[in-house]
């Protein structure tokens, strides 16, 4: 079967860095065919040999284990021979994988809820980037017509190798090593574990590191945490743990561990485009690469030599980051969600940090403590140090992508002068006068209040996003639910 074939029929479409759906669209044959597709494309591209090995791992939703199995029986069936990784944060299998050489698989549906899972593909040079995308999905996996039940199910599934720990261990070491010893020592934080599968590891290197670590609402049924759009439960339990317990912050993560939550010392959870400018100066970088929905506080700060705007996705990111790697020796990724990409090895006194071109969570609250500690500040303190930005961002749903395309593309083509005046027409007196227009990824408008107004749609889902931008928090959020006002009319021509 073809891989664009099978996506059409099963629903199942890449997203970023691999493919995500619902459970009952995953079959065994969709991701089946899915592994053996990727393996194929490797094998054409000379980036694997026969009887290799493929080191797999997952989250911790309920349908993991079985999805984990299947994609063992695949590498098996395509001779080669797979790792089980077990449990791990996205970013630690990737670590690995960087490490040794070889191709993995992280069986995940990030900050989605547990009826979608998905698969992370990652090459033996970091994760797959929009070419190797289009390279898999032009493969034709060829199967008997017997090996599938007609509900797509695999009548047998080999067990999967004895878990290997050496991902998670390397992961863990990989933090202890950077910091100095005792770093974190004198430090009071609060871990929300939930059912983040970096938990037990987070635990780890912050103990490690000598923080007093207290773990707060572990539980065993999946939840689904978006560092994007944290549930209104997650913002007031911070709140409380904080004025009960006097953290000096608290950390967490989505369900895989690439996307970071970190809070104030008031139990007020940083946006992830803040953290990330505040991780990228902990680490020094002299280049920082980010999707142009990021806070422009990023510019303003002065902070950096170069800075990059990409399409929203951390496959631009990287991209973006490679074009420089050569005239840039501290070279940082991030994205509006908080996670972090190493695009360079990072240097702090006789420290290293090997480059990590992937999403990672655990860097991004030690960079942010380190450097309010150095400082002698709190976290909010630090805060303040930036250029006050604030960006909040919203979306439709069942919003048609035919939809948002008839009101969007017009601005691909029109000259400048004309597409501020399509602008102006389009959202009113919500701003003033638009002086400046970016199509990087969807519509950008600057305004001569300094406002921004972003309007995207989702790249795969019928969705339209908006992301606005202020000098204060309370007009951002205005300014937000003014646009969610505006699109809604905007559902029927």
């Amino acid at each position: 079967m073809g891989i664009a074939a099978l996506m059409a029929q099963s629903g199942v479409h890449f997203g970023t860095s691999g493919v995500r759906g619902r459970i009952v669209d995953m079959t065994d044959e969709v991701c089946w065919v899915y592994t053996a597709g990727f393996i194929q494309y490797l094998q054409d591209n000379q980036q694997i040999t026969q009887g290799a090995t493929i080191a797999i791992a997952g989250d911790l939703r309920s349908s993991t284990d079985r999805m984990m199995a299947v994609l063992g029986q695949a590498i098996v069936d395509q001779g080669y021979v797979p790792v089980n990784l077990g449990a791990i944060p996205s970013p630690a299998i990737a670590l690995y994988g960087l490490e040794e050489g070889i191709a993995t698989m992280m069986v995940t549906g990030s900050h989605t809820p547990e009826d979608r899972n998905g698969i992370k593909f990652n090459t033996a040079s970091g994760e797959i980037l929009k070419e190797d995308e289009a390279g898999i999905r032009n493969q034709v996996v060829t199967y008997s017509e017997d090996k599938f039940t007609s509900a797509g199910v695999l009548p047998e599934v080999a067990d999967l190798p004895v878990v290997n720990s050496a991902a998670n261990q390397r992961y863990i070491q990989r933090y202890i090593d950077f910091l100095p010893p005792k770093s974190l020592a004198g430090l009071s934080i609060g871990l929300y574990e939930h059912s983040s599968v970096s938990r037990d590891c987070l635990y780890d290197i912050l103990t490690g590191l000598g923080a007093t670590v207290m773990r707060l609402g572990r539980t065993d049924a999946f939840i689904s945490v978006d560092t994007e759009a944290i549930r209104p439960e997650g913002v007031a339990l911070a709140a409380q743990w904080s004025k009960e317990h006097g953290f000096d912050c608290i950390i967490s993560t989505d369900g895989d561990g690439d996307r970071p939550l970190i809070s104030d010392e008031k139990g007020v959870w940083l946006r992830g485009d803040v953290a990330g400018i505040l991780c990228a100066q902990y680490l020094a970088a002299d280049a920082v690469i980010t999707p142009v929905n990021c806070n422009s506080a990023l510019e303003l700060s002065n902070w950096f030599t170069y800075t990059q705007r990409t399409q929203i996705g951390s496959p631009f990111v990287i991209a973006g980051m490679v074009e420089v790697a050569a005239e840039y020796q501290s070279v940082i990724g991030y994205e509006a969600n908080g996670g972090v990409l190493v695009g360079s090895e990072i240097v702090k006194g006789e420290r290293r940090l090997a480059p990590l071109p992937t999403r990672d969570a655990a860097i991004v609250p030690l960079a942010i403590l380190m450097l309010a500690k150095e400082q002698g500040i709190t976290i909010s303190a630090l805060l303040k140090t930036l250029p006050e930005r604030y960006t909040i961002s919203n979306r439709l749903k069942d919003f048609s992508t035919e939809r948002s395309t008839q009101i969007s593309s017009p601005f691909l083509t029109l000259p400048l002068e004309e597409s501020l005046e399509r602008a102006e027409q389009l959202v009113g007196d919500l701003a003033g006068v638009p002086v400046a227009l970016n199509i990087t990824d969807g519509v950008r408008l600057t305004f001569e209040s300094g406002d921004i107004i972003h309007f995207r749609p989702s790249g795969n889902a019928p969705e339209l996003r908006c992301y606005t931008e202020s000098a204060t928090q309370l007009r951002a959020v205005a300014l937000n639910a003014a646009c969610i006002a505006l699109m809604e009319s905007w559902r029927v021509e």
